[in-house]
């Protein structure tokens, strides 16, 4: 009898144990947002006492670290990380990503690259050939997001603020998202270069500068390992 094929849980959590490899004794980690990430926090906790700490990408992942016990500390306060660990709604074959669905996307871009080595990881279903399908987030100054959506439209996108509870989303950062459909990013580096020069637009979910060196992808037959 064929056993049941695992959920997307449980290959959050096989990707998330994976990545503990990653994680070397004494040092200082990145850690990013999402729901990826707390299945690796949750196994964080087994190894928690042989790292001096971490640098987190959002207040969510921080409360989440130091409730397992583990120092966060302030990215001005450390120099270059060794390994950034951080999920992503999009990865494609180069190690390209569109990441921002928990809205923490500018810290998430700033603490990858204080890190030598971004490890993503994903289930299989984030993989993809073209970045696109997932809505991309953009996180926009609140005067700026008319423009900016506007912008897009011209491109053949649609955007639309995310909004939480009836109202604008607010990030950490006090930001708006802008969340925009009907993209193929056929070239992402090139992609974020332009709209990060957009007036008003804080930063674009692409991340082709900060791209992933590796990325543990869960599928049902175990943990896939990608190199970049």
């Amino acid at each position: 009898m064929n056993s049941p094929a695992p959920t997307q849980d449980e290959l959050k959590a096989q990707v998330a144990r994976a990545a503990l490899a990653y994680v070397e004794p004494g040092t200082i980690i990145g850690v990013g947002t999402g729901s990826t990430v707390n299945k690796f926090i949750e196994a964080l906790a087994t190894v928690k006492d042989s790292i001096r700490g971490a640098v987190s990408s959002s207040v969510a992942s921080t409360e989440r670290l130091r409730a397992i016990g583990v120092p966060v500390f302030d990215c001005n306060e450390v120099g270059e990380l060794g390994v950034y660990i951080d999920g992503a709604d999009e990865i494609d074959g180069h190690g390209h990503m569109i990441k921002g669905g928990g809205a923490a996307l500018t810290r998430e871009k700033i603490v990858a690259a204080q890190s030598r080595r971004f490890v993503c990881i994903a289930d299989a279903s984030k993989r993809v050939k073209v970045l696109g399908a997932f809505p991309l987030p953009v996180e926009v100054v609140p005067m700026a997001t008319a423009r900016v959506i506007r912008q897009f439209s011209e491109m053949g996108g649609n955007g639309v603020v995310r909004l939480r509870d009836g109202a604008p989303l607010v990030t950490d950062n006090g930001q708006h998202i802008v969340d925009v459909t009907g993209l193929r990013i056929e070239r992402p580096h090139d992609f974020e270069m332009m709209v990060s020069q957009w007036p008003g637009v804080l930063t674009v979910g692409v991340f082709a500068l900060q791209r992933a060196h590796v990325c543990l992808l869960g599928t049902p037959g175990g943990v896939e390992t990608l190199t970049f």
